[in-house]
C-alpha cells in the first residue's frame, strides 16, 4: 500500500532525503527559476503563527458551554483557579514544543518529534490513528457546530433539521479544504480575520463584565470558594476539561518549515498566543459571573447568549454568528496544520507517496489536504463521532506526553543539538507527568471506552509491519500503485517538492 521508507539520517534535527522519483514537468516555466521552485514556501509570519494557535484553540466551547470545570469543582473560586492553572500548564507544554520546533526545524508536529526521539514505529502509529479516525472525527464535530450555529438565525422559532445541519456542514468542510488547496496566503489571511473575530467576540463579553465589576456587581464572588464540595474525581475531571479547552497550542509546530525565522517566531507566537488565550478565558469566565450565578450558568444551554440577553438585549442575536465564525476558524486552522503532518509522514515513507507532492502552480500540499475530505464526509454522515472521540481522547495525551518525554530524552541522547530556545528541565518533567495523569484519569474514569481506543491505536502496529516493513509485495501490486500515483499526479497537477529531489 505504501512505499518503503527511505533510510534517513539526521543533521541538526533535519532529515536528509534520498532521490525521489516520478516528477512531472513544471507547468510554471514562465516564472523565474527561483519563484517557480515547487516547494512549500515560508509564508507563515509571526502574526499568522499567532492566528493559527489562537484560531484553533478558541472554538465554540467558551461561548456555549464552559461549565465542565464549574460542575466538577463546585465553586466559582475553584473553577477560576482551575482555568488559570490549566492555562499555565498548557503554556508549559507549549514552551516544550517551542524548544522542539527550534531545534528540529521540520514540519509534522507530534509525528516528527516522536520519529526523531523514538523511531518509526510509534511515529507511524501516531499518524495512522490521526489519519483514519481522530482527525476526520474531530473535523466533523467542530464542523457540525459550525453548521448548527450558521443556521441558528434562520430557525429562531423551531428546531433546525438535522439533514440541513449536515448539508451545510458538508459545504463548510468542502469550502475549507478548497481554500487550503488553493492558497497558503489566503488561508492564512482568512485565519487572521477569523481570529480577530474571535477576540472581538471575547472582548464583547469581557468589557461589559469589567463595567459590571466597576459598578460593584460582585455578589456572585462572595464566598467564592463556598459551595458544593468537589468529589475525589471532581477536581481531576475539572482539570481534564480545562486542559482540553486549551488544546491546540501545538498546531504551529505542524508547519515549522513554512514559518519565517522559526528560531524567533515559534517561541514568540506560542508565548503571545497562550498569554492571550489564558487571560481571555479567565476574564470571560469572570465576566459571566458578574451577571450569571453559578447555578444559572450550569442550567444555561448557551452561556454567552444568556449573558448577552441580560446586558445587551437584541445584540444576543449576533452570538450564533460569532460562534459559527469561531468554529470555521478552528476548522481552517486544524486542516491547514494537520495536512502538513500527512505531508511529512508521506515524505518519510509512512503514507502513500502522492501525499508528499505539491501543486505545481499554487505551491500547496493539495493531496495531503483533500485526503481528509472523503474520510470526514463518511464520519459526518455515518459515524458515531462522539463515541469515536471518547475512544481516542486518551491517545492525544499519550502521544503529547511521549513527545515531551522525548524532549528530555533528546537532551541526553543528543546534547550537542543546537537549541536556540531552551526550557528549564522541570517544565517538560512536570508537563509529561501531567499527560501521564490525563491518561491514567481516562483509564480510571472510563476503562471500557479507553480500552477500545487503546485497541484501535494498537492496530497501527500490524499495519506498520504489513505496509512499511514488508518489502516483498507482489510485483503487480507495486506496478498498480506506481500507475495510480502517476495518474493522480496528472489529474491533480502535483509533483514532489524540489527540495526532496536533492540527494
Amino acid at each position: 500500500m505504501y512505499r518503503k521508507a527511505a533510510v534517513t539520517t539526521v543533521s541538526n534535527g533535519s532529515y536528509l532525503q534520498g532521490q525521489a522519483n516520478g516528477r512531472l514537468p513544471s507547468m510554471d516555466s514562465e516564472q523565474p527559476a527561483q519563484e517557480g521552485k515547487v516547494v512549500l514556501k515560508k509564508k507563515v509570519t509571526l502574526l499568522r503563527g499567532i492566528s493559527i494557535i489562537i484560531g484553533t484553540i478558541i472554538g465554540a466551547g467558551i461561548f456555549i458551554s464552559p461549565k465542565g470545570i464549574l460542575k466538577n469543582t463546585g465553586s466559582v473560586g475553584m473553577s477560576l483557579t482551575v482555568w488559570t492553572v490549566c492555562g499555565i500548564l498548557s503554556l508549559f507544554g507549549a514552551l516544550c514544543y517551542a524548544e522542539l520546533g527550534t531545534c528540529i526545524k521540520k514540519s509534522g508536529g507530534h509525528y516528527t518529534y516522536i520519529l526523531e526521539a523514538f523511531g518509526p514505529l510509534p511515529a507511524f502509529v501516531r499518524v495512522w490513528v490521526e489519519l483514519l479516525i481522530i482527525r476526520p472525527a474531530a473535523t466533523a464535530v467542530i464542523s457540525l457546530a459550525f453548521g448548527r450555529y450558521i443556521l441558528e438565525p434562520f430557525f429562531m422559532q423551531c428546531e433546525i433539521p438535522e439533514l440541513a445541519i449536515k448539508l451545510i456542514t458538508a459545504v463548510g468542510i468542502t469550502l475549507v479544504m478548497v481554500l487550503n488547496s488553493t492558497s497558503v496566503s489566503w488561508s492564512a489571511r482568512i485565519q487572521i480575520f477569523l481570529t480577530f473575530c474571535k477576540l472581538v467576540a471575547i472582548l464583547i463579553i469581557i468589557v461589559p463584565g469589567v463595567i459590571q465589576l466597576i459598578r460593584g456587581e460582585t455578589q456572585h464572588f462572595k464566598n467564592a470558594f463556598a459551595g458544593n464540595d468537589a468529589s475525589v474525581m471532581g477536581l481531576p475531571l475539572a482539570f481534564y476539561s480545562g486542559m482540553y479547552a486549551y488544546s491546540g497550542w501545538f498546531y504551529l509546530n505542524f508547519v515549522t518549515e513554512e514559518v519565517e525565522n522559526p528560531e524567533k517566531n515559534i517561541p514568540l507566537a506560542i508565548c503571545i498566543s497562550m498569554i492571550i488565550v489564558t487571560v481571555g478565558y479567565v476574564l470571560t469566565n469572570v465576566a459571566y459571573f458578574t451577571t450569571i450565578s453559578a447555578g444559572e450558568l450550569l442550567l444555561s444551554k448557551a452561556v454567552a447568549v444568556t449573558f448577552a440577553e441580560r446586558l445587551m438585549g437584541n445584540f444576543s442575536l449576533a452570538v450564533p454568528v460569532f460562534v459559527a465564525l469561531s468554529c470555521f476558524g478552528s476548522m481552517n486552522g486544524g486542516i491547514f496544520a494537520v495536512s502538513r503532518m500527512f505531508f511529512v509522514a508521506s515524505r518519510e515513507g509512512h503514507l502513500p507517496e502522492i501525499l508528499s507532492m505539491i501543486h505545481v502552480r499554487k505551491h500547496t500540499p493539495l493531496p495531503a489536504v483533500i485526503v481528509l475530505h472523503p474520510l470526514t464526509m463518511i464520519m459526518l454522515f455515518t459515524g458515531d463521532l462522539y463515541s469515536l472521540l471518547n475512544f481516542l481522547s486518551f491517545a492525544r495525551w499519550l502521544f503529547i506526553g511521549l513527545v515531551v518525554a522525548g524532549l528530555i530524552y533528546l537532551r541526553y541522547k543528543r546534547p550537542d543539538m543546537p537549541r536556540p530556545f531552551k526550557v528549564p528541565l522541570f517544565i517538560p518533567a512536570l508537563f509529561s507527568f501531567t499527560c501521564l495523569f490525563m491518561v491514567a484519569l481516562s483509564l480510571y474514569s472510563d476503562p471500557v471506552n479507553t480500552g477500545i481506543g487503546f485497541a484501535i491505536t494498537l492496530t497501527g502496529v500490524p499495519a506498520y509491519y504489513l505496509f512499511i516493513v514488508w518489502d516483498k509485495k507482489p510485483k503487480w501490486f507495486r506496478n498498480f500503485l506506481d500507475k495510480l500515483t502517476v495518474t493522480l499526479q496528472i489529474l491533480l497537477e502535483v509533483v514532489p517538492s524540489e527540495e526532496d529531489q536533492k540527494s
